[in-house]
């Protein structure tokens, strides 16, 4: 694969100069703390249904990711392949990652919940080479949906299945100690595993194109956020940090696989959300940090409070995604005794803002922080121009963390010639630079911190012969922050229910966490006198309902 990273070159020379791009990859800092501390417990990995739990040292990481790394050479792997990876948050995600990254493999992460919609395209338009997946997770067969989609992906040489059983398991094709006796492994890393300017991951976001765009980093942009996000925050060598987020999302990924690693601390995996399972862990392993969006914290905060075990060892709670409600952080400041932290980014940039631990509550509560070391903000009104502190308008960034381009798509890579990243927020910078994120310009609704890629649902409900018109918009909960609703006028003569909504939507096998949760059926939709559906009109009235439900 050849990757056209176009947003590397025309600041590459600026960010090294001013010492913002580290100039180190993963291998870089694991092998520091290889040969530092080889024995020292590095991952704890909890997985449910069965309950198991295995630990890792520093040295047996290293051991299963030269195995595994054998077996993706003898497969034909090597550099800049792409590897695309359906995991969940389990030790062989980081294993896998450690040994793609050993032999210059690119990685790129999927979500779990993807289906044969998302994942047809993803796989074709990155032209993953090999795809590792888990034979069934939460009751669904990955190995068969992926045995499908094979026909339509000529690229796919391969899948590998967790918990699969033959030639095409896991542990036939990437444990077999047999691998260990590979010869001339390690002349092949040293040639091939690259720099940190390097694209080493290939990651999927929703957005409003009606295609999920392939955001590119390198290790450079991504260790740059990760060395001034821990110094925002405190965070080093003695840290304990738990991650429940799912890696195949940057928040996971970066700051629950990335960031333990450059700081030589101790990751403590969870396979999927339990916020009993998590007050526990948090308790037993003496957790310190842990990143997530607010219905984690809703959750944890609850369970404490239920069952009174004392997490006391955890000194933040970093949320992200939506706006932290303030009798939230008061709660959890009260049950969990943390810190809560709130901050901004996005796939293509990392964190970009985050309040300070010496911040009062109201900064978490009233604004999404202030920006990181080596980022810039800049608010424009309308004519394009920055506008006064405490006016809103569109959020652009720029600096050291920003993506290095959208793969095979650069028209979509809303860069200007200055490097100034349109975010598709609107937002406001107070005048000690606090920014507080107040909408989108963009068509995305943001559910429990997952984007939903409407244009894409839209797309495929116009399918329904049924249907005539459908604009979906975001209405207000308490929980997620927000979720979606459907507004569908049906065909003359034809009526629609919300299960029928639903069982076309599974015809089409989209991810069920696209799916709209409401349905509201209209005789028309409001209009411009262009024919422009007004999708701001129909967010009031849902925001209005919500106001005066709660009176």
């Amino acid at each position: 694969m050849k990757f056209d990273a176009v947003l590397l070159e025309p600041r590459r020379v600026k960010m090294e100069a001013e010492r913002l791009w580290p100039g180190k990859t993963l291998l870089d800092y694991f092998e520091t703390w290889l040969a530092e501390k080889p024995d020292a417990l590095a991952l704890t990995s909890i997985a449910f249904n069965p309950q198991q739990r295995h630990d890792f040292t520093y040295a047996d990481l290293d051991r299963l990711s030269w195995r595994a790394a054998a077996g993706l050479h003898r497969l034909g792997l090597g550099k800049d392949d792409v590897l695309a990876c359906q995991l969940s948050n389990v030790w062989e995600y980081v294993v896998l990652y450690i040994a793609c990254r050993k032999l210059g493999i690119v990685f790129n992460p999927v979500m779990p919940i993807f289906r044969e919609h998302e994942l047809r395209f993803m796989l074709r338009h990155g032209e993953a080479r090999a795809f590792v997946i888990p034979k069934v997770f939460r009751g669904f067969d990955h190995e068969a949906m992926a045995a499908a989609l094979r026909s339509d992906l000529p690229a796919l040489d391969h899948v590998i299945v967790i918990g699969g059983e033959g030639k095409n398991s896991f542990d036939v094709m990437l444990m077999d100690p047999a691998l260990d006796d590979t010869p001339g492994l390690s002349d092949i890393s040293v040639r091939d595993r690259g720099n940190a300017n390097d694209v080493c991951q290939l990651i999927y976001t929703s957005g409003t194109t009606g295609e999920p765009k392939g955001v590119m980093h390198t290790a450079n942009t991504m260790y740059s956020n990760l060395v001034a996000y821990a110094d925002r925050l405190g965070l080093g060598e003695s840290d304990i940090i738990l991650m429940a987020s799912p890696m195949a999302h940057q928040t996971g990924f970066m700051y629950g696989l990335l960031l333990p690693v450059m700081l030589g601390a101790r990751m403590v995996l969870m396979e999927s959300w339990d916020k009993a399972a998590a007050a526990r862990l948090i308790a037993e392993e003496r957790v310190t940090f842990t990143m997530a969006s607010t219905p984690f914290l809703m959750d944890l905060s609850a369970i404490v409070d239920e069952l009174g075990i004392d997490v006391s060892s955890l000194r933040i709670f970093l949320c992200a995604g939506t706006a932290i409600p303030g009798s939230l952080v008061e709660r959890a400041r009260r049950s969990l005794g943390t810190k809560i932290i709130s901050a901004w980014g996005m796939t293509e940039n990392g964190a970009v803002s985050v309040v300070s631990p010496a911040d009062p509550d109201e900064r978490s509560i009233n604004t999404d922080g202030f920006v990181l070391t080596g980022m810039e903000l800049q608010i424009r009104g309308a004519d394009g121009k920055p506008v006064p502190k405490g006016l809103e308008g569109e959020l652009y960034v720029r600096g050291c963390s920003n993506f290095v381009g959208y793969l095979k798509r650069p028209e979509w890579n809303n860069t200007d010639a200055e490097g100034w990243f349109d975010t598709g927020d609107i937002a406001r910078i107070d005048a000690q630079g606090y920014v507080r994120i107040c909408g989108r310009s963009k068509d995305v609704i943001i559910r429990g911190a997952e984007n939903i890629p409407v244009v894409e649902v839209e797309k495929l409900l116009y399918e329904n012969p049924d249907i005539e018109q459908v604009a979906i918009v975001a209405y207000p909960d308490d929980r997620l922050g927000e979720r979606a609703c459907a507004f569908i006028v049906p065909r003359k003569g034809t009526t629609l229910t919300f299960e029928d909504m639903i069982r076309f939507l599974d015809s089409r096998h989209l991810a069920k966490q696209y799916y709209p949760e409401r349905l509201e059926i209209r005789d028309r939709l409001p209009a411009t006198a262009a024919g422009k559906i007004q999708k701001f009109v129909l967010r009031n009235m849902l925001r209005e309902a919500y106001e005066k439900a709660k009176l």
